[in-house]
């Protein structure tokens, strides 16, 4: 199990460099405010610098640093994967959605630029993103084959069958429509414990597998690599979501940058609300354990993956 009594003070140090390195990407890739159309482009920048941890673009440039690339290689994908995010962030606040009006300590996009405006500038950063995905080709060592196959692996975690598709199961959860995903026979009680693992191995497991893939595949990994990248991402995205649902109970709203409760408030399937506090407290520490083992193949080159799980699982935001 990784040692939790304290905060891996390294990393922090780690990652607030990554993350000082990506806005200054971000920055330099989206355009202007004052770019026509300034509208949306001011709905998509104030949404993207909201705030936020990084950590889908780190887990990037992490999986490109186990294959032995520089963080440099692979920073489009790195944001094109955080715009992705930020995209889903804004459709999921929606009032069609989960209807929260704060996200990062800030009112929601749609509470500031109305719910058309809000819709339009996640599907441009959507767009976008493919946009910068492209762009990797020309950042050695990258290749076109190597980003095809990054796209890939992008798609693939945020489509129907990935982060989308958790995003259907989790409305079907808390609205009752029939056709939620869940076990065949068993009690409810199996049923929910199977139906939210599936609906969070989806909804924020697989684009965080796919983060580290992406970065695996441009850096150059070999398969091998790239199974331990896929390992790890599974036990990370599964100790990752079930902090954040054990945050939104016992967190602070002033800490986290958004309302605390809601997902009680909303009737959601969540860990807690199925395992119960303790039981989910538990479930987290034996993924990041399981994290944490998955990388032994890596030796020295998984340290920073292993400190990263350890940091995550002692998070209050």
């Amino acid at each position: 199990m990784p040692e939790t009594s304290r905060r891996p003070i390294a990393i922090e140090g780690v990652l607030a460099d990554y993350g000082r390195l990506i806005d200054t990407a971000l920055d330099r890739y989206l355009p202007a405010e004052d770019a026509p159309p300034a509208d949306v482009y001011r709905a998509m920048r104030y949404s993207v610098f909201a705030g936020g941890k990084r950590l889908r673009p780190i887990l990037v440039i992490a999986g490109a640093e186990v294959a032995g690339a520089p963080s440099e290689a692979v920073l489009p994908a790195a944001c094109a994967v955080e715009l992705i995010h930020t995209y889903s962030l804004i459709h999921d606040d929606l009032p069609a959605m989960d209807n929260s009006a704060l996200r990062r300590g800030r009112p929601a996009c749609h509470v500031v630029f109305g719910d058309a405006m809000a819709v339009l500038a996640g599907d441009a950063l959507h767009a976008y993103a493919f946009e910068l995905m492209a762009r990797n080709a020309d950042v050695p060592p990258c290749t076109p084959a190597r980003v095809l196959r990054a796209i890939h692996a992008l798609t693939v975690g945020i489509g129907s069958g990935g982060m989308v598709g958790g995003q259907v199961l989790d409305l079907q959860a808390v609205r009752g429509v029939p056709g939620r995903k869940s076990a065949a026979g068993g009690s409810q009680g199996a049923r929910d414990e199977d139906a939210v693992r599936e609906i969070h191995r989806l909804k924020t497991g697989a684009l965080i597998r796919a983060s580290l893939r992406i970065g695996g595949v441009l850096g150059g990994a070999g398969e091998d690599d790239l199974a331990v990248l896929d390992r790890y991402g599974e036990h990370l995205g599964v100790a990752f979501q079930i902090l954040d649902d054990l945050l939104d109970v016992v967190g602070e709203s002033g800490k986290l940058g958004k309302g605390t409760g809601a997902d009680a408030e909303q009737s959601k399937v969540t860990f807690p609300s199925v395992f119960g506090l303790e039981r989910s407290r538990r479930l987290a520490a034996d993924a990041t354990h399981d994290a944490v083992r998955a990388l032994t193949p890596l030796g020295p080159r998984g340290a920073h993956l292993e400190e990263l799980a350890a940091y995550l699982l002692e998070r209050d935001r």
